[in-house]
């Protein structure tokens, strides 16, 4: 008889499971929540995480995994930047995270905040910090209370004798303001003391640790020994998120498998520099469900590199897709569609599953505040009849077009039944009409 539980992957990187890393100072938490079994089915249960509040946002202790998304403006134009982090947030961005990274910069803050509000728009606001947030901070106290997170990287907060002062005078300004803070180890600014001490130790060892190991335990330490320094400041731990962002697969996931079993943080995870289109997009789906389906992870960015003329939001989309895909959260209804064969010589079910697709996109918005529980609907638009009837019984509504050389009849099955059957030039508009129906039958109790 097949057990109903499975050892948790997570688990062969417990230190607590193996020998502890002698060259890590950072014990493992007594209660590190590694999990030794989990469902036979489905992700496994989330990591258990102290929760953090980022204005109104929760983040981890049991909420849903957030998505957040970054501006690329310039910080200094009110208007542009204001308009951006509205895109992002429409697309369904929970947080945005904006460059802090001058006078004028900062001195925007306050007024890019104020004209959302005036836009209804209602997304905190995440400092992006570096070598002079200490100054510009403390020059600029509207901007310090106007953000909602500060995100300091402990590799370029400062050098030398520098970083521990700077350091703590943004942690005592998060304290001041009451606000938390993202600690991110990255390793394209690694703390490169820290590494080289790491790297000399590891030179003493009987069996040394081939470099890319080193280089985690840095990039793992940095997070770590930052968010305890933090603590001892004052800050408290409920104020803290850490992330290590990396730009390899397989790298990002050992990382956080360590950070998950030596902290109860909450994580932020993002491949960092994924590239851009399709190898982007795959690349941090890739890193990124593997850890989502072992309960690691609390809130998540795909930093996908926009294509000229593309939208800023497709990273917005790619990171909804993920969760939703994955079962973890429902954002928008999702279109089951065939990839097409030699029976789908016609392109006409391809432009209905994008015309569906658009027109679902288009209407969430409205249909979010008319019709709750609307993002999860299922939808099939299949090409021919070999799985199409299959596929649009399983959907909430499917349709299955006719293939080549087949009678130019289409049937429509509305919760696992045959509802209709449509015909002729207008089976597009028709489709839609179906859909909107729909929609309104089904949540309209809901909505009232």
């Amino acid at each position: 008889m097949e057990s109903s539980t499975r050892r948790s992957p997570a688990c062969r990187y417990n230190p607590r499971m193996s020998a502890q890393p002698e060259i890590s100072s950072t014990p493992a938490l007594a209660d590190a929540p590694c999990r030794d079994t989990a469902p036979a089915f489905g992700p496994m249960p989330r990591r258990r995480t102290l929760q953090v509040r980022v204005g109104r946002v929760l983040v981890g202790g049991g909420a849903p995994v957030v998505v957040q998304s970054m501006t690329n403006t310039d910080t200094a134009d009110i208007k542009g930047t204001a308009q951006q982090v509205a895109e992002l947030w429409r697309a369904g961005s929970e947080k945005v995270r904006i460059t802090v990274n001058n006078e004028a910069a900062a001195a925007a803050v306050p007024h890019i905040r104020d004209r959302l509000a005036m836009m209804g728009v209602e997304v905190p606001l995440i400092g992006d910090f570096h070598y002079n947030g200490d100054r510009l901070l403390a020059a600029h106290p509207a901007c310090a209370e106007a953000l909602a997170k500060y995100r300091i990287n402990p590799g370029n907060v400062g050098f030398g004798k520098k970083r521990d002062t700077q350091f703590a005078a943004i942690v005592e300004m998060a304290i001041r303001h009451d606000k938390p803070v993202r600690i991110g180890a990255n390793w394209g600014s690694l703390d490169q003391a820290l590494a080289a001490q790491l790297m000399d130790e590891n030179a003493q060892r009987a069996e040394p640790w081939d470099a890319g190991r080193v280089l985690r335990e840095a990039l793992v330490r940095s997070a770590l020994d930052s968010a305890e320094r933090a603590v001892e400041i004052g800050l408290p731990r409920d104020r803290i998120i850490l992330s290590a962002k990396v730009s390899g697969v397989q790298e990002l996931i050992a990382v956080y498998r360590d950070l998950a079993n030596r902290s109860d943080y909450p994580l932020h995870l993002g491949l960092t520099e994924a590239g851009m289109g399709s190898k982007g997009t795959v690349a941090s789906a890739a890193a990124l469900a593997v850890l989502l389906q072992e309960g690691i992870g609390d809130t998540i960015r795909i930093s996908l590199t926009p294509e000229p003329g593309q939208s800023r939001t497709q990273e917005v989309i790619v990171a909804q897709q993920l969760l939703q895909t994955m079962g973890l959260r429902a954002f928008t209804p999702m279109v089951t569609a065939c990839p097409g064969c030699g029976r789908t010589t016609s392109t006409f079910f391809q432009e209905l599953a994008q015309t569906v697709e658009t027109h679902v996109r288009d209407k969430m918005p409205e249909w979010k505040l008319k019709y709750p529980g609307v993002e999860n609907l299922t939808l099939a638009v299949m090409g021919c009849v070999v799985n199409g009837p299959g596929e649009s019984r399983h959907a909430n509504i499917g349709i299955s077009l006719p293939g080549t050389g087949e009678a130019p009849s289409a049937p429509v099955f509305i919760d696992g039944e045959k509802a209709m059957t449509l015909r002729g030039e207008g089976i597009a508009q028709a489709f839609v009409g179906v859909i909107d129906d729909y929609v309104a039958r089904r949540y309209a109790v809901a909505a009232d």
